[in-house]
């Protein structure tokens, strides 16, 4: 291909201020990527257009090592894409999403084949545990490495961020913060402190596994019929140094503060928008009073919960032991997973 048309359609996605490493393309191909699910510590809530994903304000996250997805991307001559999730046909909504995103390598790659795409979680999909961040970050990883691209982490954090919004913090390895930037070119994830920085764990206490009803993709199109998302919104710059510093200095007491504050304050929105939300459940609340009172008591504990009923309980790797066991004593508490740090997406 000319290369001045390769340059035209790679500006056409992503524009001239965003640095291209290295784009080429090649016959066709599979790829198999890795992608972990991320924990918000400062929530992405509400969309200013729907269409790129481009978030009403910044987040902080932190990836889950050991929780991932892993998606294999094949182009070849079939007819139509195809996707398969856990091994179950998906049809619908589900495979529009994908295709969508496939549509931008294609067009980057300049190659029309049809493309079957095969992902499995090692955890619970569409309870909370950000399952579709993992899964948009592994097919855009893949889909890009099988049609013979290679594209920055900035190029990646955009391209994922297209299929789900905090998809594009599951690129970036450790912990990371996605600028809303002021478009399409600069609103990317990058990490601000490596995996290795701070031993952290997440004990997600799962309560349900279920499917929720109300994904997140509909709540972020409701968010602004809440009275109080303009003052969430408002106050979400100074929420956003208070945590970015909590992690930087390491200073646990701080960070466990913010995060709760910041989910409640998410939660509110959301019970407040219009049709309401309502994700907790009797056990989500009961996990918030006993995570409290054990870290008045001396354990270094703080919780945050994403769109779902299922309850993330940060705390320092060192204290993971007893914090699982507590949570498995809770009534309502199915299982605990287990997770620290986690890296960067990537080809397997």
């Amino acid at each position: 291909m000319p290369e001045k048309r390769e340059s035209a359609i790679i500006a056409a996605l992503f524009s001239a201020k965003t640095t291209v490493l290295q784009v080429k393309t090649m016959k066709p191909s599979s790829a198999t990527a890795i992608s972990h699910p991320n924990i918000a510590l400062i929530k992405y809530w509400g969309n200013r257009n729907n269409v790129l994903r481009l978030p009403s304000n910044g987040s902080i996250s932190m990836n889950l090592d050991g929780l991932f997805t892993r998606t294999t991307v094949t182009f070849n001559k079939t007819p139509e894409d195809t996707l398969l999730i856990n091994d179950h046909p998906i049809s619908g909504k589900g495979l529009e999403r994908v295709s969508s995103i496939l549509n931008l390598v294609r067009e980057m790659a300049n190659i029309h084949d049809r493309a079957e795409v095969s992902s499995a979680n090692n955890f619970p999909s569409g309870a909370g545990i950000a399952s579709s961040a993992a899964a948009f970050a592994a097919l855009a990883v893949a889909a890009s490495r099988a049609a013979g691209l290679t594209l920055s982490e900035a190029q990646l954090s955009r391209l994922a961020r297209r299929g789900s919004g905090s998809a594009a913090r599951s690129i970036p390895g450790g912990f990371v913060e996605w600028q809303m930037g002021t478009g399409d070119e600069n609103s990317i994830a990058f990490s601000i402190a490596a995996p290795e920085h701070w031993n952290l764990t997440d004990c997600v206490a799962v309560i349900s596994a279920a499917h929720k009803k109300t994904g997140s993709t509909e709540g972020h199109a409701i968010a602004g019929t809440s009275p109080l998302q303009n003052a969430r919104l408002a106050d979400t710059p100074r929420r956003l140094d208070i945590c970015r510093q909590a992690i930087l200095g390491k200073d646990f007491e701080t960070l466990a503060h913010i995060i709760e504050l910041d989910s409640d304050i998410m939660h509110s929105v959301m019970m407040t928008s219009n049709p309401p939300l309502m994700y907790w459940q009797a056990a989500t609340v009961q996990i918030f009073h006993q995570v409290r009172e054990w870290r008045a008591g001396g354990l270094p504990v703080g919780y945050t919960v994403d769109a779902g009923a299922n309850v993330h309980v940060i705390c320092l790797a060192e204290y993971a032991k007893e914090v699982e066991k507590r949570l498995r004593e809770l009534p309502g508490v199915r299982d605990v997973l287990v997770a620290g740090v986690g890296g960067a997406a990537q080809t397997v």
